[in-house]
């Protein structure tokens, strides 16, 4: 009997059915297989089939068989199931710093990992109270950089911009670069998700001290051949506390602070600092906590919006700065 044309690209064609179209609630029948082949330029016969699949199931597909007149073929698992995709969506549609176009790359991707009946579940749209999303996306090559530093050890260069207030021009909100436009050189540790922005964590040798910056604002970022340093300043160092203690990154004195709370705000108070506070009974509508926090506007703006449910009360020179932060909203 001749040999039937592509049957050594039989199999793959039978992979990318059951993957692209196939699933639990959606299977191929006999029938549907064959023409599929041969709309692909394979004949192919039925028994032949058999023996295919089988040697798909060895190769370690998940191939189920739905019985009766109506049966057919269906791919059973996947790497991910439906439910872990569309959360990974939800994540990329509602994160801030990946942008519209990106996101829709991102899960047309994703849409590929199942089959295309489940693909149509995957486009949702989910909407975060006040959350824009980023127009920059260099920012993903600046991460990808910075990754390459750290795992490599090496000490990087870039330059740092802020925005800026200027009528002049047409846009009225204007990049400035800081240090003068002259680059920074940081040796890399780490690298930081917080508040919806990813920071650069890193030692800064001409100050001493670890410091922090936010990665969608770095630009011309070059990794050196200079081995980084302050290897002691971060072993053991805990990021997760870092970022509790400093919250939008802006650096202030770190201080133990007394709180007094209503009681509902119990978990608003763990959501802060985790498990990192001391708690005791002020009074049987309000506990007391000790936190230590860096005490900077931020910390200051965090217990305003909570519209007086938590107070300062301790030390002194905390309360008195509160008091001039508040002051401040006044004319």
């Amino acid at each position: 009997m001749p040999k039937l044309a592509g049957q050594k690209l039989k199999l793959l064609f039978l992979q990318k059915l059951l993957f692209e179209q196939t699933d639990e609630e959606h299977w191929v029948s006999m029938e549907q297989i064959l023409a599929y082949l041969e709309e692909n330029g394979i004949k192919a016969e039925r028994k032949s089939i058999y023996t295919d699949m089988q040697a798909l199931r060895d190769f370690g597909l998940d191939i189920m068989q739905h019985k009766g007149k109506t049966g057919g073929y269906y791919l059973a698992s996947r790497p991910f199931e439906t439910a872990e995709l569309k959360l990974l969506v939800d994540a990329i549609q509602s994160s801030r710093f990946i942008t519209h176009r990106k996101s829709r790359e991102l899960i047309h991707k994703l849409e590929g990992l199942t089959s295309q009946p489940q693909a149509s579940t995957l486009q949702r749209q989910v909407y975060v109270t006040g959350r824009t999303k980023t127009l920059n996306e260099s920012i993903y090559y600046n991460i990808d950089t910075l990754h390459q530093a750290i795992s490599a050890g090496m000490q990087v260069t870039f330059r740092y911009f802020e925005w800026r207030i200027e009528f002049s021009t047409h846009r009225h909100i204007v990049k400035q670069y800081r240090h003068g436009g002259q680059p920074y050189q940081i040796s890399p540790w780490a690298l930081l998700w917080d508040d919806e922005n990813y920071y650069l964590i890193g030692f800064d040798r001409q100050s001493g001290l670890v410091k922090h910056y936010r990665v969608d604002k770095m630009t011309e970022i070059t990794v050196t051949n200079l081995p980084r340093e302050g290897q002691a300043l971060f072993e053991g160092f805990d990021l997760a506390a870092y970022a509790r203690r400093t919250f939008g990154m802006f650096r202030g004195r770190e201080q133990k602070v007394s709180l007094r709370c209503e009681n509902r705000f119990a978990g608003v108070l763990h959501d802060r600092f985790g498990d990192d506070i001391s708690l005791f009974p002020c009074d049987d509508a309000h506990f007391c906590a000790r936190v230590n926090v860096s005490v900077s506007p931020q910390f200051f703006a965090w217990v305003f919006g909570l519209g007086g449910a938590v107070q300062v009360t301790a030390p002194e020179t905390v309360v008195k700065e509160f008091q001039n932060y508040l002051k401040k909203f006044l004319i």
